[in-house]
């Protein structure tokens, strides 16, 4: 088989200047038209609103090229293309190959005799615009579509947040996303190769299942290799490979990838077609099985119970097509570096790239994967049906032997309307047949060994029975956020599995530069809020922001103390369930990342840079968890009267790393603000895996009546025998409460390499949520947002994406804390 690349010498007829310019595959024409300057950045202030006319828009990609003879020499020629956003007619040679309609199938088509042996081959690809396509299927009945302002959107398959959401913009547009190419081959070839394992003691039997172009007879051979060392050689569709090295999730062991070559043989022995993948040899289970709290909802590998700690992905750009490998290794190494397992790749977006799961793969992070179906009703006619059908063959074949794959899941939230769904016999019709039929059906006639769910949330007493069951399933809470209830509702539920929760922060001061002018850093002026796509977010988050915090002095202030605030929010959570373990087993956050600059519930902001949660996720998913819970609570009464039944602190521990025990120490004092210890204790515990420990109670009403609530905070230390340690700061009040002084904070910087710099830090008296920050420089540090007690030192590494200088450093350098942003 050989491959001749289409990606370059691309046209596109711009439809506004009629004039053929110069195209970029992968790519969209929002892109090309900007990489020729007839359209301003979308990012930049309120572009997008001025650039929704490009919907309207049909656009004509065209592309001349030569066939390479050793290519044509092949029995048969095949265009294959991996993707096409959306409504399009191919043309080849002036012939019309094809019409097509959906942007998750990857096309095949013989053009074996339309290919000049001489001369240029003329491909032409004519996109219609998406939103004409769309009026033209509307049938008068409305489709329920929670997030697409305009309408409509459910009856393409086509990526749903390029319609807008509450956190991404309105981009619809249309390309080739994905690679296109020539395929030659001859005989026979591998259309796709489904892969099984049989786990017993000490072995790992591997069945591989062919399914090939053609019937004809022919023979299966393969090699396997581990780190370019054979492991096995094979005749045959099944091997045994003896003590396998396991692949795990990140935090519980290695991830070994097997390289799997296959080699499809005819009579004569030579070879028609080879099929190379990597796998990882492990069991996944999603297990469910009767307990004293209703029904389990948790992941098993190589049968070890798995907390899941993660969070849901969205698309990194409203462009996908230009997401880097790189771009995608950054925001997932930091989810590794904040001890995540799993990632949800939620349905409203893309099956992501290869890039995606290949470093899923690599870096141990379970895949929980949605097929892409989001918070609408979508159509039940038989052309959508079928095409949806395809569909899902496709991507099941496409991932089933991924090591990363961990869950199929029908949809994202469409349970949540259950009276929608069933209020005609149509629409449930129409629900089930995609979501009870076409999907688990796919799921298991490609890939039997990964469980489907048919929808998230999903209650397993039935959909009809309403969404959010405690006792069973994997639940969506949203009532801290959407119905502004207080943090301390997290601590109220005990969900078998959630799947999504969030608060919302703003950009940091330096990304919200990328999209506005200092003039208009202002969240309830016209730039910021088009980046602000949730309607009452402004006014959700300064509600959050005014419980805890002080007023803010500025915009940078109001972007810390939201951040300072969304970790708090999601540490109070996540802490939570991961002390109800193993009656919780499961805790993704929303979200992780961003499609552009804006306000949203992301950790990593657009293009990757970290916010105040992200550095949290570091501590509340570390695996020897210090958690501390503050007992009673602050009310405001009538009249503003100020009530408080705050009594003392519950110190916790959960351990969930890679060995089954860990030894450590505690130690906890309670100290003023100024670092006088009124109070302290320590003593050696045992970490037992998947244990939540309530170590110790300290009962502080003494030392509240005497200093008050505004002067103390109660400090705890966890170190273990492998050298993790664990800090943490309980506050008896509000930090917008707190007595704290102005006292400066004493930086020394110390160049490590060229890249890496050492930040000491000290003060006389404590600081909260100490920041270090390089407004001009792309860097991550080992932590941030610290707690800096007093008469203490503390140092911070950061490291540079580029080389600098240790004076440029000292000039960049930042530090700022709690008492910095208010006046």
């Amino acid at each position: 088989m050989l491959q001749q690349s289409l990606l370059s010498d691309w046209k596109f007829l711009d439809p506004q200047s009629r004039r053929w310019l110069s195209a970029q595959v992968p790519g969209c024409a929002h892109t090309d038209l900007l990489s020729h300057g007839l359209i301003p950045d979308p990012y930049w202030g309120r572009n997008e609103v001025a650039l929704q006319h490009l919907e309207e828009l049909d656009f004509i990609y065209r592309r001349t090229f030569e066939i390479d003879p050793a290519v044509l020499a092949e029995d048969r020629v095949d265009l294959v293309f991996e993707g096409i956003d959306t409504v399009a007619i191919i043309r080849f040679n002036g012939k019309e190959l094809a019409r097509v309609d959906n942007m998750f199938i990857g096309y095949r088509f013989d053009v074996t005799r339309l290919l000049k042996a001489e001369g240029e081959n003329v491909l032409e690809i004519k996109f219609r615009s998406p939103m004409k396509e769309i009026r033209d299927r509307l049938t008068g009945e409305e489709l329920i579509e929670w997030n697409d302002a305009v309408g409509g959107s459910s009856h393409l398959r086509k990526e749903a947040c390029a319609f807008g959401w509450d956190w991404g913009p309105r981009f619809v547009s249309s390309g080739l996303w994905k690679p296109v190419y020539l395929e030659g081959w001859s005989g026979n070839r591998f259309r796709s190769v489904g892969v099984s394992q049989e786990h017993s003691r000490g072995r790992v039997k591997l069945g591989f299942t062919p399914r090939m172009e053609r019937t004809a007879a022919g023979k299966l051979e393969g090699t396997i290799t581990l780190d370019g060392k054979v492991v096995a050689e094979f005749q045959g569709a099944e091997v045994v490979i003896a003590n396998p090295a396991l692949w795990w999730p990140n935090g519980h062991g290695e991830q070994p990838l097997y390289t799997i070559e296959l080699r499809w043989l005819d009579k004569s022995g030579r070879v028609l077609d080879t099929w190379n993948r990597k796998i990882g040899l492990r069991t996944i289970v999603l297990d469910r099985h009767p307990d004293e709290f209703g029904e389990s909802f948790q992941f098993v590998v190589n049968g070890r119970t798995i907390f899941a700690k993660g969070a849901n992905w969205i698309p990194a750009d409203s462009f996908v097509a230009r997401v880097t490998r790189e771009e995608y290794d950054n925001l997932l190494s930091s989810a590794v570096d904040a001890h995540m397992n799993m990632i949800r790749v939620w349905g409203g977006g893309i099956y992501e790239m290869e890039d995606f799961y290949d470093l899923c793969d690599e870096k141990g992070l379970l895949v929980w994967q949605d097929f892409m179906f989001a918070c609408a009703l979508y159509p039940g006619d038989r052309k959508f049906l079928a095409s949806v059908k395809t569909e899902a063959e496709y991507q099941v074949q496409r991932l089933a032997h991924r090591a990363c794959l961990a869950l199929w899941c029908g949809n994202n939230e469409i349970e949540q309307m259950p009276d929608k769904i069933v209020s005609t016999k149509a629409r449930k019709k129409a629900y089930e047949s995609v979501f009870y039929g076409i999907l688990p059906e796919a799921v298991a006639q490609f890939d039997g060994a990964t469980t489907y769910w048919p929808c998230s949330p999903h209650n397993p007493d039935g959909y009809e029975a309403g969404h959010n069951n405690e006792r069973g399933g994997d639940c969506h809470f949203w009532d801290v956020w959407h119905m502004r209830k207080p943090v301390s509702m997290y601590e109220e539920k005990n969900f078998r599995f959630c799947s999504e929760f969030g608060m919302q922060s703003y950009s940091s001061l330096e990304v919200a530069k990328t999209y506005c002018n200092e003039d208009d850093l202002n969240v309830f002026g016209p730039v910021m809020e088009n980046h602000q796509k949730n309607g009452a977010g402004n006014l959700i988050i300064m509600d959050y922001v005014s419980r805890l915090y002080r007023f803010p002095r500025d915009f940078r202030s109001l972007s810390y103390l939201s951040q300072l605030n969304q970790a708090y929010c999601m540490k109070v959570g996540i802490e939570h369930f991961r002390r109800s373990m193993p009656r919780t087993m499961g805790a993704l956050y929303w979200q992780l990342n961003d499609c552009w600059p804006v306000a949203s519930w992301s950790s990593l902001e657009y293009k990757g840079r970290w916010k105040a949660l992200q550095y949290e996720a570091c501590r509340f998913f570390a695996p020897a968890l210090l958690s501390l819970k503050v007992l009673g609570e602050e009310s405001i009464g009538k009249n503003n009267s100020f009530l408080s039944t705050v009594r003392g602190v519950e110190i916790h521990t959960v351990y969930d790393g890679q060995t089954p025990r860990q030894k450590a120490t505690l130690a906890w004092s309670i100290e003023t603000l100024a670092g006088k210890v009124l109070r302290s204790g320590s003593r050696k515990v045992v970490l037992a895996y998947g244990q939540s420990v309530l170590q110790e109670t300290v009962d502080a009403r003494k030392e509240l009546a005497k200093y008050g609530a505004s002067e103390i905070y109660l400090k705890a230390e966890l170190v273990t025998e492998d050298g993790a340690e664990a800090r943490r700061t309980a506050f008896f009040t509000a930090q917008r409460y707190l007595n704290l002084k102005r006292a400066p904070i004493r930086s020394k910087v110390k160049a490590l390499s060229k890249t890496q710099y050492a930040i000491s830090l000290a003060s006389r008296t404590f600081h909260h949520a100490v920041q270090v920050n390089f407004p001009a420089l792309e860097f991550r540090a080992d932590d941030n947002f610290i707690d800096l007690y007093a008469g203490e030192e503390r140092t911070i590494t950061v490291t540079l994406s580029e080389p600098s200088n240790l004076a440029a450093v000292k000039d960049q350098l930042e530090v700022f804390s709690l008492v910095d942003s208010f006046e």
